[in-house]
């Protein structure tokens, strides 16, 4: 959409025409605890045309999605905290709208699982299709998981990563320190032992890594592991403690 259109539909002057900064002004909006309706607003009400770009650029798509998920964490959050509280955490939380694109009403588990994921099950480690795929997963998810969004991603967990806002230009790079940042604070690799303790999201999604030697590849590959080693993998527990707002310095 050219931007005199949008403006004659009514749009504030003040709000992006492009959806990839549309999504990363709501999640600094979210961070600052601004206002939040007119970057939902334009998001909800994209066209088509307007979303082209999360089609055919693969770092505009993981910078999209990455923001919206983490915006859609922290409106959940804020706005139903009932929903994370709950003993049904896993069905109501990730499975309550959280963010509508382009006329899509899209819970967390759509966006990381659908779309991020590029239409992967959460259940059975990483290695199974979603069995459900919508047509607008269909037509918007990513060819390929890149297992760095599991660094990217905070779903409002005491264990969850740090809350960045992704830039298409630069996404590769940020990825890679959030990813490195990550991994530098919870790994813990003990020689004598030949053991490597790591997060948890490894087992839950050790498809999306390759299995146990896709694994350590990806830790050496992020300087977690020396070069040599080929420890055992542990995983370590995960504090689902809520934590809302924790955005990286």
């Amino acid at each position: 959409m050219g931007s005199d259109t949008a403006r004659a539909e009514g749009r504030p002057p003040d709000v992006p025409d492009s959806p990839t900064a549309l999504a990363e002004e709501l999640l600094l909006a979210c961070k600052r605890d601004d206002p939040t309706q007119r970057y939902r607003r334009a998001l909800a009400e994209a066209t088509d045309d307007d979303l082209a770009v999360l089609r055919t650029e693969r770092r505009a798509a993981l910078a999209f999605w990455l923001n919206c998920y983490n915006a859609g964490t922290q409106l959940l959050l804020a706005e139903r905290p009932g929903l994370y509280e709950s003993p049904l955490r896993f069905v109501r939380f990730f499975t309550a709208p959280a963010i509508t694109v382009g006329g899509a009403s899209l819970p967390l588990d759509r966006i990381e699982n659908g779309l991020l994921r590029g239409g992967r099950s959460k259940y059975g480690l990483g290695y199974v299709p979603k069995l459900y795929v919508t047509g607008f997963e269909r037509r918007y998810r990513l060819a390929e998981c890149d297992p760095r969004i599991h660094f990217a991603l905070n779903c409002g967990a005491e264990s969850c990563p740090a809350i960045r806002a992704y830039e298409p230009a630069r996404i590769d790079e940020q990825l890679d320190a959030a990813t490195r940042s990550y991994l530098d604070s919870t790994v813990v690799y003990d020689p004598e032992s030949a053991v490597v303790r790591v997060p948890r999201v490894f087992l839950w999604f050790r498809g999306d890594f390759g299995g146990g030697s896709g694994i350590r590849s990806f830790l050496r590959r992020h300087d977690a592991l020396p070069e040599s080693a080929s420890p055992s993998v542990r995983h370590r527990s995960w504090d689902w403690s809520r934590a809302a707002g924790t955005f990286a310095e």
